[in-house]
C-alpha cells in the first residue's frame, strides 16, 4: 500500500493523516469543508514542531511528512488513487452509510474501506457495498500520533486476508492493533462507556462531586486522567452516541445513558470542544475548573 486516502479532517482525521505520512505513505485528506482542511493541515504541522521539539523527527522528517499531505473538497477525487481509506467522519450511521456506498464507486477495485468509528457495526457498513470482505474497522485512538493501541474490527464478511493486512499496516506505523470481533461497542468503548455512564450516575445522584469521582479514579484506580474529565475530552456527544449504540444494540437496561448526559448534551454543553462540560475549558489555561453549574 502506497496511497491513503482519510475521510474528514477532525481531530481524529487529521491525527491518522499525521502518522500515515509521518511512515511514508502518501496521504489524500477530504474534506467537504476548505477551512476544516487548513484547520487540520495547521495542526498536523504543530503536532509536528512539537515532535520536533521533543527529539522524535527532525526538521526535515516533518517537511517531508507534510509534503506528503495533500488535501481535498471532492470525496471522488480524494480516493480515486486509494489503496486503503480511513473513514473519521461523524459518528452518525446514516452519514457513515452514505460515505461507504459513494467510496464503493470512487474508490479502485481492489482497496480496503476502513471506519475509525468506535461504534458502529462494520457489519452493517459493509453490506452498503460490493466488497464486503474489504470492510474493516480501524478504530485508532485520541491523540493518534501517540497512543499505540489500533482495534482492529473485523466485520462478518470480512476476510482473512484483509484482516491480516491491516494488523501488519498497524504495527508498520508503530502501533499495536489488537483484533476484535464486531458487536456493539467492539471491546474499548463496550468497557469504556458503562463505566463513564455509572461516573455520570454517580454524581447525578449526588453520591459525590466531580473533583472526588474523577480523584478517586485516578489516585485508587492508577487512571491517568478520571472518568469525567475523560467524557469531556472525548466529547459528551460522542459518549452519548455510544452509549446509545450498546443501548439499542443489546437491549439492556444497564447501557441506557443517564438523564444528566441527555440533558448535557441537548443543552449545547459537549465538554471541552465547546469549552464547557463537566469542567469549564479556557484557551491556553491547562488549569482543570469545575464547571459553575456543578458548584
Amino acid at each position: 500500500m502506497k496511497n491513503i486516502s482519510v475521510i474528514g479532517s477532525g481531530t481524529m482525521g487529521n491525527g491518522i493523516a499525521h502518522v500515515f505520512a509521518q511512515f511514508g505513505y502518501s496521504v489524500s485528506l477530504v474534506d467537504i469543508s476548505a477551512n476544516a482542511l487548513e484547520k487540520a493541515i495547521a495542526t498536523i504541522r504543530k503536532n509536528m514542531d512539537r515532535q520536533v521539539s521533543k527529539g522524535l523527527i527532525d526538521e526535515a522528517e516533518k517537511t517531508a511528512s507534510m509534503e506528503r499531505i495533500k488535501i481535498f473538497t471532492s470525496l471522488e477525487d480524494g480516493v480515486k488513487d486509494a489503496d486503503l481509506v480511513v473513514e473519521a467522519a461523524t459518528e452518525k450511521i446514516d452519514i457513515k452509510l452514505d460515505l461507504f456506498r459513494k467510496l464503493d464507486k470512487y474508490t479502485p477495485e481492489n482497496c480496503i474501506l476502513s471506519s475509525n468509528t468506535s461504534s458502529i457495526s462494520i457489519t452493517k457498513i459493509g453490506a452498503v457495498t460490493e466488497r464486503p470482505d474489504k470492510v474493516i474497522g480501524m478504530h485508532f485512538m485520541n491523540p493518534v500520533p501517540v497512543m499505540k493501541l489500533v482495534e482492529v474490527i473485523r466485520g462478518y464478511a470480512t476476510s482473512d486476508e484483509v484482516t491480516n493486512q491491516i494488523m501488519e499496516l498497524s504495527k508498520g506505523l508503530n502501533k499495536a492493533p489488537v483484533e476484535v470481533n464486531d458487536y456493539p461497542g467492539f471491546v474499548a468503548n463496550r468497557i469504556l462507556m458503562p463505566m463513564i455512564n455509572e461516573a455520570i450516575y454517580t454524581l447525578y445522584e449526588g453520591v459525590a462531586g466531580i473533583e472526588e469521582i474523577d480523584t478517586v479514579m485516578k489516585l485508587g484506580m492508577a487512571h491517568p486522567m478520571g472518568p469525567l474529565q475523560l467524557a469531556d475530552f472525548i466529547g459528551l456527544d460522542v459518549c452519548l452516541s455510544i452509549l446509545k449504540v450498546l443501548h439499542d444494540g443489546f437491549g439492556n437496561p444497564k447501557y441506557a445513558p443517564c438523564p444528566l448526559l441527555v440533558n448535557m448534551v441537548e443543552a449545547g454543553y459537549k465538554g471541552a470542544k465547546t469549552g464547557e462540560g463537566f469542567y469549564k475549558y479556557t484557551p491556553g489555561s491547562k488549569e482543570l475548573v469545575v464547571s459553575e453549574r456543578f458548584k
